[in-house]
């Protein structure tokens, strides 16, 4: 029989898994992608049924939680059949990370198709920042997704801010009070150098979770929350709030010791580490065993002897891998 718990050379116990579903997405992100993206070949990329397979496959070694991500996972199509299918798993948590603008139409569809939680990427509440940060993406649209999701009826909301200096750093404030506002939580990302990208400096624009927190306290008491929420960021309430506001910070603290997750890409690589190239071809092994399962168990069971023990992101700017963020997925 197979294990039922997946760990590592290092005693963590993985049981989050990130699937991506797409490298396609319906915004050009700043600190995700180039501006002209070639994305991958159909014939390359995971179906449905292979990433339900993979899910379903987790979950029999332990897996409790799973997150949907892209590219942006709301333009795949028949996606709803997938959170239809991996909603019957089980699972302590199912989540999906999105840029927000499908919620509009999908909120409800996906929250009756057996989704908890959803994370929304917000990076302004500036019309023309918003869009140059996107490229393309219309801040209405998203404001109303994010409106949508609540309406849905979905408990579990949290707004996802890449923080960057010179770019949105001047707005951590009113970003603050719109989630307090929504009732929903917000978490601040420090920018991570995933990709060769011209449009600015990572290094200059690095703006750390410290900073970040120093200007929110200039308004709010932060007190750090007691509560685990099973992933990277630290978290923090306010005293008049039930929002959460977390941290996000693979420069300024790693977080790697307690990390408990590897990602699935859409062409099907195992990556046990988001700042390391370690990774399992799991994609062929699917191929290749159509029909039973145990050599893509063995093979995900082997490949936590890969995972690292820890990430190393410089902070000035320089990029440690080449792979963009939405081949990796969220």
């Amino acid at each position: 029989m197979p294990q039922t718990r997946l760990t590592d050379r290092f005693g963590r116990t993985v049981n989050y898994v990130r699937l991506s579903v797409t490298d396609r997405c319906d915004f050009r992100c700043v600190y995700c992608m180039a501006e002209d993206m070639t994305f991958l070949p159909r014939q390359q990329v995971l179906t449905l049924e292979e990433i339900a397979r993979l899910a379903r496959n987790f979950v029999a070694l332990g897996t409790e939680k799973i997150r949907l991500t892209g590219g942006e996972p709301l333009v795949r199509r028949d996606i709803l059949e997938l959170v239809r299918e991996v909603g019957t798993y089980g699972l302590r948590d199912f989540a999906m990370t999105t840029n927000g603008s499908q919620l509009p139409t999908m909120a409800e569809p996906l929250r009756k198709a057996g989704l908890h939680r959803l994370n929304i990427s917000l990076d302004s509440l500036d019309a023309d920042k918003f869009r140059a940060i996107t490229r393309t993406g219309n801040l209405s649209q998203v404001l109303d997704g994010i409106d949508a999701a609540r309406d849905a009826g979905f408990r579990g909301i949290k707004l996802n801010t890449v923080v960057m200096k010179g770019r949105n750093d001047e707005e951590i404030p009113e970003l603050i009070e719109f989630a307090r506002q929504k009732q929903v939580d917000i978490s601040f990302i420090e920018e991570m150098p995933l990709g060769e990208i011209s449009e600015h400096d990572r290094g200059l624009a690095l703006c750390t979770s410290e900073e970040v927190r120093d200007i929110i306290r200039r308004r709010h008491e932060l007190i750090p929350a007691t509560e685990d929420s099973g992933g990277p960021a630290r978290y923090f309430r306010m005293p008049d709030s039930e929002v959460r506001v977390g941290f996000i910070s693979p420069h300024s603290h790693n977080f790697c010791s307690t990390c408990n997750r590897v990602r699935v890409t859409v062409e099907g690589r195992l990556l046990l580490c988001l700042g390391n190239e370690h990774s399992v071809d799991l994609r062929r092994v699917l191929r290749g065993h159509p029909v039973t399962d145990d050599k893509l168990q063995e093979a995900i069971i082997k490949a936590m002897d890969l995972k690292p023990e820890r990430h190393h992101f410089s902070s000035n700017g320089d990029v440690q891998i080449l792979r963009f963020m939405n081949m990796t997925g969220g």
